[in-house]
């Protein structure tokens, strides 16, 4: 099992994010809980994928785990000093918050901090939080989300370069066009 797996809660609720976060600690049995709960999540393939994600990589990973019951979290910090960190933001907000304005995904994707008057700067301090509170969306259904909508292949810094020049448009023809914007999309 990869380093950073805790089988227990940090939990602190921050009124702002509505989110847990590091004060004090529960610890969680999960061998009385049904086969239909979260207890028994992998997170190794999320886990590896995230090592590989360029602002990312294994040693800002923190923790992941669930409550055993319906919610599971990942938690990780973002190199602000990559130069896609913001863009790593970005993707990962657009497909786990925002993927469609009518169907969302069961996901949040959020950050959480201890207090900076106590602790310090973002740069060493801010994390983040994929967190899900569905039972049936597992993080390897997150992993397969990530993977179809990341640059790809995610470690490879080239394809995270995003074309903000719309002239670049004009020259495409228009079945290239098509390809990248559906005409006539179903509401």
């Amino acid at each position: 099992m990869p380093p950073g797996f805790i089988t227990y809660s940090e939990i602190d609720i921050c009124p702002v994010a509505q989110v847990l976060h590091a004060c004090f600690m529960l610890h969680f049995d999960f061998s009385n809980f049904e086969s239909n709960t979260v207890s028994d999540l992998n997170f190794d393939r999320l886990y590896e994928y995230f090592c590989k994600v360029p602002s990312v990589q294994k040693n800002l990973i923190d923790s992941y785990g669930s409550d055993g019951k319906q919610a599971w979290w990942f938690k990780f910090q973002i190199d602000v000093d990559h130069p896609l960190a913001w863009q790593t933001v970005q993707e990962l907000g657009h497909v786990l918050n925002y993927i469609s304005k009518n169907e969302r995904l069961p996901t949040q994707f959020l950050p959480v901090s201890p207090p900076p008057y106590m602790n310090g700067v973002a740069k060493d301090f801010l994390s983040w939080v994929i967190q899900c509170n569905h039972a049936d969306f597992p993080p390897d259904v997150v992993c397969d989300w990530l993977e179809a909508r990341l640059p790809n292949p995610v470690d490879d810094e080239t394809q995270w370069k995003i074309k903000t020049d719309i002239s670049e448009l004009d020259q495409l023809s228009n079945k290239d066009l098509d390809q990248l914007v559906p005409p006539n999309p179903q509401p």
